[in-house]
């Protein structure tokens, strides 16, 4: 009589206590050190593009040059997110979260040194912004190694049953950090460091988050088959958890990796997918979407901060210009987590109806916040346009994961992250530089790129019916 397969899977029955782990999933501790892990690194960057402009105004350079500072780490984060994704499936998911912490370090505290000698004025202003650019480019190309590892440790150790509410509860530190960022960043203008603070605080609480993870986190040895996924929003309602999760039953019994080395075993599903290209006719209108999108919400960030030193009068005095800038960008932060953590689950929200929904309040948000004069008009117009976004980008991550074979997940994320990435090369300069010359050319570029978005979804991404339709194949 042929072996039962769960029996060739598992060649020696599990312990009291790996079967514990099994029912409860991974313990609260290290699930808080995981959540730290993501919160701490979108946190810094919030925080930072806070005092950023402030800082521009401080030296006397451009907005422009300002915005173009971050392009460099952008275009490093479209090249390396997937790289990273494949290697945490080879070398081990915490290994790629140290890598990822080291390069958020790194960055900040560089970028803080850099700063800080430049606004003591030991520096040309623009030496000061190469070097900036420089120090913030080790985010691009280590700090992207965290996520995919964060989300892919979490997804090896959890079943089933639990895994969705795992990763959800994961990708939604980020959301939560573009909260806690933007209202510690004034608290962190300390008298020695002025505008810059914020950097050496931030760096500060990484080393903490590397100590922590260093200490308590226990090596790669994943219980469930899976591989990393780079992710940029929070799952919400739209289905995209429950396909872009490997099910242990689809796994062949001879696959399952029963003793795993040091968690460097691919996944037979991952070793044998087909290779996915850019072009693929299921994937493309949602891709497309995301990169339009993508550009209307980057130029969106790279002007919210240079608008409200114009509009409230603050550009004679940049650091009591880091509070209101602050506030706009925690309003917005908020505006987000409610559309993610509340919208879309409570309302199921399916992909194609959250991209064009969130389109819809983008145009809104960008005609409001465009024509405010006062600090509160301002943050209302941005948290609206945020709302937006925050359903928009679930929305075409969902739908991009939904369009695919379950094999052929990790190619997909690999590129949706590098579509997020690429938003933000260059065009929150191009938002600052159209904003310089002619505020209403700027809005209605944005304006312009969220309606490009509705009539694609209208016309080539495929109903919410279908795309749930497909995952249950």
């Amino acid at each position: 009589m042929p072996p039962d397969p769960e029996t060739r899977a598992s060649p020696e029955p599990p312990s009291d206590s790996a079967a514990a782990l099994d029912q409860s999933g991974i313990p609260r501790g290290r699930m808080a050190l995981l959540f730290t892990v993501v919160l701490v690194s979108a946190a810094g960057n919030t925080a930072m593009q806070s005092v950023m402009p402030s800082i521009g105004t401080a030296l006397g350079v451009a907005d422009v040059w300002i915005s173009l500072a971050y392009s460099w780490s952008a275009l490093l984060w479209v090249g390396f997110a997937p790289f990273w994704a494949r290697r945490s499936d080879r070398r081990g998911r915490k290994a790629m979260m140290a890598i990822g912490l080291v390069g958020f370090v790194a960055s900040m505290g560089l970028c803080g040194a850099a700063l800080y000698i430049g606004l003591a004025g030991w520096i040309g202003p623009l030496l000061t912004l190469v070097l900036f650019a420089v120090c913030r480019s080790l985010y691009g190309l280590l700090g992207s190694a965290a996520p995919p590892a964060v989300q892919a440790y979490v997804a090896s150790r959890t079943p089933r049953a639990q895994r969705t509410q795992a990763l959800s509860l994961i990708s939604s530190s980020f959301g939560l950090g573009t909260v806690i960022g933007p209202a510690l960043a004034p608290l962190l203008i300390f008298p020695l460091l002025g505008l810059t603070g914020p950097f050496f605080a931030f760096a500060a609480i990484g080393i903490i988050a590397i100590i922590a993870l260093r200490l308590r986190l226990p090596n790669d040895e994943p219980r469930f088959a899976t591989h990393a996924y780079a992710f940029d929003a929070p799952y919400g309602g739209s289905g995209a958890g429950r396909h872009a999760t490997d099910r242990a039953e689809d796994i062949p019994a001879d696959d399952a990796p029963a003793q795993p080395r040091r968690g460097q075993q691919l996944t037979a599903e991952a070793a044998t997918a087909p290779e996915l290209a850019w072009t693929d006719r299921r994937i493309l209108p949602w891709l497309l979407s995301g990169l339009l999108g993508g550009h209307a919400q980057a130029m969106m960030l790279g002007i919210a901060g240079f608008l409200v030193l114009d509009r409230l009068g603050l550009r004679d005095d940049p650091t009591a210009g880091a509070g209101p800038v602050s506030i706009v960008l925690m309003m917005g932060a908020v505006a987000t987590l409610l559309a993610q953590w509340g919208l879309i689950p409570v309302m199921n929200l399916g992909p194609r109806v959250s991209t064009l929904s969130g389109m819809a309040l983008g145009v809104v948000g960008a005609v409001v916040f465009g024509t405010a004069t006062q600090l509160h008009g301002i943050a209302l117009g941005f948290a609206i346009a945020a709302l937006g976004f925050g359903l928009f980008r679930p929305g075409f991550t969902a739908g991009a994961s939904l369009s695919v074979s379950r094999p052929e997940q990790g190619q997909v994320s690999g590129k949706v992250a590098s579509i997020n990435g690429a938003s933000y090369i260059y065009a929150p300069a191009l938002g600052v530089w159209l904003y310089g010359h002619s505020d209403w050319i700027g809005f209605a570029t944005i304006i312009a790129f969220c309606i490009a978005v509705m009539v694609i979804g209208w016309t080539r991404l495929d109903s919410d019916a279908a795309l749930m339709a497909s995952a249950d194949d």
